[in-house]
Order: C-alpha cells, then sequence, then structure tokens
C-alpha cells in the first residue's frame, strides 16, 4: 500500500476516536516519523507502543489519547495477526506460567530494581488500585485500600493469614501491626523478598520465596492481591484448589484482580513483550469456571475508576523522580515506562480493563456471611 493510501487509513482510524493527527488538542497525536504508519497499520498494537518508544509519535495527554481509542476501536482488530497468532500458539502448546516460566515471568518486572518501585509507589509500596474515596494523596489512598481488605477479611487477633503474591510485603505489614495477625507472604521476586524481610523484621511475618502451587499448612485468611493476573488461563482452577486447600472451614479469601469484559487466551503484545510477560487478564467466566464447587461468593466490586486515578499518580511520581533513576534505565525505558503506565490509566478510564475486588468463604453452614 502507497504512503499516501497508509496514512489516509491511518487518520480514518484515529478519526472515529476523534483524534486528529498533528492536532492541537491534548489527545492529537503527533507523527515525528511518516514510516509511523506503516508500522502501526501492520503490527497493530505492538507497533503502536514500540513506535512511541521509538520517539515515531507523542500526544501530550497520552492517557486521553489510549482512553478514547479504546471507546471507539476494539484493540483485537488492530493488533497485529502476526503476534496474536504467535501468541496463541504459545499459549496452546506450553503453560506459559508454569513454576519455571512463573519464576522468570516475575523476574522480569517485578525485579527490575526497587529503587524504581519505591520511587513511583507510596510508602506503604501497594502497587495494586488505590482507594480514593476520602484520600487526599496516594499514602493515604494506599492505607484506606489496605484497611479496607482487612475489614474484608475480618481479621481478628491470632489468626494466621497467607498473603498470595506479597509484593513488598504492605498488607502482611499492615494486618500484624494493626490486627495481632500472623502472616506468611509469598513471592517469586527476589528484590521484593529482600525488601519485604527488612520491613517486616520485627513482625510475626515470614516472607518466602514460593510459588503458591507449593504452599501448605491452613490458614484462616487468604488474600491475594494484582497476582492472579500473572497465573494464567491454564493454572485458574490449580489457583483456586490451592487456596481451598489452605483455608480452613469458615476462612476468607479476599481476591484483588484486573480484569477483563472478554475472555482470552492471550495478552495485549506489546504488555507481554515489554511490561508482564505472559500475563492474562482473566475475564468474569473465566474466574467463576475457576471457582465452581469450591468457594463461595460474597461479594464482588468494581473499582476500576479508582485504578485509572492510581496510575495517573505513579506516573507523576516516575516523572518527577526521573532524574536519579535515568543513569541506571535509560531514555528508551522512560518512555516504556511512561507508556505503560498512562496506557492503562486510559484503558481504565474507558472502562475496557476493570478492578475487581471479590469476597470468598468456605462456609458451608446456614445463613449469609456478613461482608463489612
Amino acid at each position: 500500500m502507497a504512503a499516501a493510501a497508509l496514512e489516509k487509513t491511518a487518520r480514518e482510524i484515529l478519526a472515529s476516536a476523534e483524534i486528529e493527527i498533528n492536532g492541537s488538542r491534548p489527545w492529537d497525536i503527533q507523527v515525528h516519523n511518516p514510516a509511523f504508519y506503516r508500522r502501526v497499520l501492520a503490527q497493530g498494537t505492538l507497533g503502536l507502543g514500540e513506535s512511541y518508544m521509538d520517539g515515531w509519535w507523542d500526544a501530550e495527554a497520552l492517557d486521553e489519547l489510549i482512553c478514547r481509542l479504546c471507546h471507539a476501536v476494539e484493540p483485537r482488530t488492530v493488533c497485529s495477526k502476526r503476534a496474536w497468532l504467535g501468541a496463541y500458539l504459545r499459549q496452546a502448546i506450553i503453560n506459559a506460567q508454569d513454576r519455571a516460566m512463573a519464576r522468570e515471568n516475575v523476574h522480569r518486572h517485578y525485579d527490575l530494581g526497587n529503587d524504581l518501585f519505591t520511587a513511583m509507589l507510596g510508602r506503604h509500596l501497594l502497587y495494586s488500585c488505590a482507594c480514593w474515596e476520602t484520600a487526599q494523596n496516594l499514602n493515604e489512598a494506599e492505607g484506606d485500600r489496605l484497611e479496607w481488605v482487612c475489614r474484608k477479611l475480618d481479621l481478628k487477633p491470632g489468626q494466621k493469614v497467607l498473603d498470595i503474591g506479597c509484593g513488598w510485603g504492605c498488607l502482611v505489614k499492615y494486618a500484624a501491626e494493626k490486627y495481632g495477625v500472623e502472616a506468611v507472604g509469598i513471592t517469586l521476586s527476589e528484590e521484593q523478598a529482600k525488601l519485604a524481610r527488612r520491613s517486616c523484621a520485627d513482625l510475626p511475618v515470614e516472607i518466602r520465596i514460593q510459588d503458591y502451587r507449593d504452599v501448605e499448612g491452613e490458614f484462616d485468611r487468604v488474600i491475594s492481591l494484582g497476582m492472579f493476573e500473572h497465573v494464567g488461563y491454564r493454572n485458574h482452577r490449580t489457583f483456586m484448589e490451592a487456596v481451598a486447600r489452605c483455608l480452613r472451614q469458615g476462612g476468607v479469601f479476599v481476591l484483588h484482580t484486573i480484569g477483563s469484559g472478554r475472555s482470552s487466551k492471550t495478552a495485549d503484545p506489546w504488555m507481554h513483550k515489554y511490561i508482564f510477560p505472559n500475563s492474562l487478564i482473566p475475564s468474569i467466566q473465566q474466574i467463576g469456571r475457576a471457582l465452581e464447587g469450591l468457594l463461595t461468593m460474597e461479594s464482588w466490586e468494581n473499582h476500576g475508576p479508582e485504578y485509572d486515578r492510581t496510575l495517573m499518580v505513579w506516573y507523576r511520581n516516575f516523572d518527577a523522580r526521573w532524574p536519579q533513576l535515568e543513569p541506571k534505565y535509560g531514555a528508551r525505558f522512560y518512555r516504556m515506562w511512561k507508556y505503560y503506565l498512562l496506557a492503562s490509566a486510559g484503558a481504565f478510564r474507558a472502562r475496557y480493563n476493570q478492578s475487581w475486588l471479590m469476597v470468598f468463604s468456605n462456609q458451608r453452614v446456614p445463613g449469609r456471611f456478613a461482608v463489612s
């Protein structure tokens, strides 16, 4: 296809989202390299993200540009067929989240460096959707989310809590300090474990580098914040079976995950390649199938708009502290990470992605479980 025809096609797609090429509005796209059109039309969302990383285009309000695109265009319809086919075949042939690959998937993102995440997150180091109902800043919003989770868990002193994918230990630390519980946090990230162990050193908290499939013992409460996206559709049932196995009778399980309105077996090609390798955002149907016959649903809430705000604050923190990070990470990483944070914010704003917070119990007795 000739260059002029490629540009015309790109203009038509963008116009459907009320986006102009080289326009004057904050969400309009400024094209610096005419090869952009061929690259994006050939490679879809992978080409869009990579060409941004390479400096081929910009947008003053990248988050709003992506929001408008998500409203107007189904991202899967403009993704590279080759990239999607490769991902589909990979998922069909192998378990991309088995024990060995799960560790590598985690390493490629969460072991990038604690300096990066401490610069971006609030003081609790909650790498998940914060709670903005009354909070005035990220530190408060993180604390309010941790308190929300603890109340949903109905914590009591002396209970034993398991946190699957504990990150830097914020939830187990908060629960041990405020609610007097004993806790085990598991992660596959060496960097997260180092910091979490230091943070929880004087508390009844054990931080393990351990796969969820290998956890033994019984717990009064189980929690998983922002980890289920890394489990993969092949392992959803295995994950839920592990939770049910570890949860004592009368126990409570709180699950937070980013959610999708459509079932899929593959991730976005750009996100898979650069940010979360072999991740998969689950659907309601996939979660329901994994749970069937194991646990009782008590509540299901959607906090997606709060994730939009959280990501925008993460980006501002990252941007403000970039001068200290740049020598280690480099200019192309900056554009990659900026694209990740702002594109994610736009996807939540468009309600293309959701943020689900669910409460389950394994009580098989008459009556309704009280969810605060």
